[in-house]
């Protein structure tokens, strides 16, 4: 259809155009696309077989929908991709405040234009990418925000009494009319608010102050909300949780290879970075199971969430710490050291919410233990486990790594500021570490090397064979038994 050719209602009527609800429009070309193999919901990672089969049931089934998910769960990502579905132009009459079909006029605008000009009706077309209305559920919303109200200066200036139901002002609702609104935390909305939005849902019309306004909008409908708020604060109006057609579990990632693909997508580093700085791939997993360990661990509020927003940031604070060594030191490229996960603490700290025991730890320590717990869990899947090795005369494939730091005493410093050939020279020393890579991990490039040699030495760590201490210029490893020993 070459919609620059229709301006009237007469040229709408002769192409044949034929009008759908919203909700009609978006199954249609649903079924459209998954007939063709397209993906529905282009750039969602990790709901492929649980949301994302839940959210095409629901619009199949013509529902207004209640995304239902912690924070960080690409709620309102979900919502803004059903955009997608729409027809890229439909028509309204021209100067409608609520998007009136020509064909199918509501409002006391619209019919009384099209009954005074017929098919001369002028009409504009209304792009996809116009018919999304947002609002954040904030305790200031109030009825006539989102459903309209009386509007005096609009009777002063028509000379009407209120009795007239053209001195309406319309709200966000109506004013969405043949789109998707949103309404993000449906829980903080005020309860009379909710009650408020009744009968658009059921019966699809509105009542405003005391006027007999029948006004069957067309609207699709998407809520989103955190569980905590939906369930054990009472703050839904359980006749409004009966009129939402479908109601759908959000989550976060269940592994760590497709958290990578989404902190990929959406960290948006600037080109200069990436060509200057090496990431493992060991890296991209440890800055993952630093999330995946944030979400299980007792100093943090799991009901509040760990967004997955916290990866994202972390990875551009990651790259950023690596830059900034080479913009101090002179050198083009560098290579990410797991010391460099020391500047992504803002990015844990500013992202979890704590409870009391954690509150007692202190943020930057749940933090650095966080990045510990990431090394232990990941190190017995390059490396044998060492809680195995029981008795003191069995053998470890550790034992010379260990012996090398007991008869170094005085211990191995790791500053944050070397450059990388001083870096590399100062892992080179430690020799068996490259026994220990041919063993397990031959098939290593010479760049990830060294960054799983400090990962071995992080290892070690959180095993209690090497002692760590972190200071202002960077970090020492010891013998412990050795300090001991020596009284240090």
């Amino acid at each position: 259809m070459k919609i620059e050719s229709i301006n009237t209602l007469g040229d709408l009527k002769k192409s044949g155009y034929e009008s759908r609800s919203i909700k009609d429009e978006l199954r249609d070309n649903l079924i459209d696309k998954i007939k063709n193999k397209e993906t529905t919901f282009e750039g969602v990672h990790g709901y492929e077989n649980t949301v994302i089969p839940e959210l095409e049931r629901a619009i199949l089934s013509r529902h207004n929908i209640n995304l239902l998910g912690l924070r960080g769960q690409a709620k309102t990502r979900l919502a803004r991709l059903m955009l997608n579905l729409l027809d890229e132009y439909i028509p309204f009459v021209e100067g409608s405040e609520i998007n009136d079909d020509p064909l199918n006029p509501i409002s006391r605008f619209a019919i009384e234009t099209i009954k005074e000009k017929g098919d001369k009706t002028p009409i504009a077309w209304l792009h996809r990418s116009e018919r999304f209305a947002e609002k954040l559920a904030t305790p200031d919303v109030t009825v006539a925000d989102i459903i309209g109200d009386v509007d005096p200066i609009k009777a002063a200036n028509l000379k009407l009494t209120y009795a007239d139901d053209r001195v309406i002002h319309f709200g966000m609702i109506p004013r969405a009319n043949r789109c998707i609104f949103v309404i993000n935390e449906l829980p903080d909305l005020q309860a009379r608010i909710q009650v408020a939005l009744f009968n658009i849902l059921q019966e699809g019309d509105i009542q405003i102050r005391g006027f007999k306004l029948r006004l069957p909008l067309d609207m699709q409908f998407i809520f989103t909300a955190n569980p905590e708020d939906y369930t054990n604060r009472g703050s839904i109006v359980t006749p409004l949780k009966d009129r939402i057609g479908s109601q759908i579990l959000t989550h976060y990632p269940v592994d760590i290879e497709t958290a990578k693909i989404i902190t990929a997508q959406e960290a948006n580093l600037d080109e200069r970075q990436e060509e200057a700085i090496i990431v493992p791939e060991l890296a991209k997993d440890l800055l993952e199971q630093i999330v995946f360990e944030a979400r299980e661990s007792e100093y943090i509020d799991t009901k509040s969430g760990v967004s997955a927003r916290l990866s994202i940031t972390a990875y551009q604070n990651l790259l950023s710490t690596a830059e900034l060594r080479t913009l101090k030191s002179g050198e083009k490229k560098t290579m990410i050291r797991l010391s460099d996960f020391a500047g992504i603490i803002p990015a844990i700290t500013g992202k979890v919410e704590l409870v009391y025991e954690g509150e007692q730890e202190g943020a930057a320590k749940v933090a650095y233990n966080l990045i510990g717990e990431a090394v232990q869990s990941l190190f017995p899947e390059f490396f044998p486990k060492i809680e195995k090795l029981k008795r003191e005369d069995e053998e470890s494939p550790y034992d010379d790594i260990i012996s090398w730091f007991f008869n170094n005493r005085e211990g191995f410093e790791l500053l944050d500021d070397l450059k990388d050939k001083e870096y590399k020279d100062l892992l080179n020393a430690v020799t068996p570490l490259d026994d220990l890579l041919g063993e397990y991990q031959p098939n290593l490039s010479k760049a990830e090397s060294y960054f799983v040699k400090e990962f071995i030495l992080w290892g070690l760590v959180q095993y209690k064979k090497l002692n760590k201490f972190r200071f202002t210029e960077g970090i020492q490893f010891k013998d412990p038994y050795g300090s001991f020993i020596n009284g240090i």
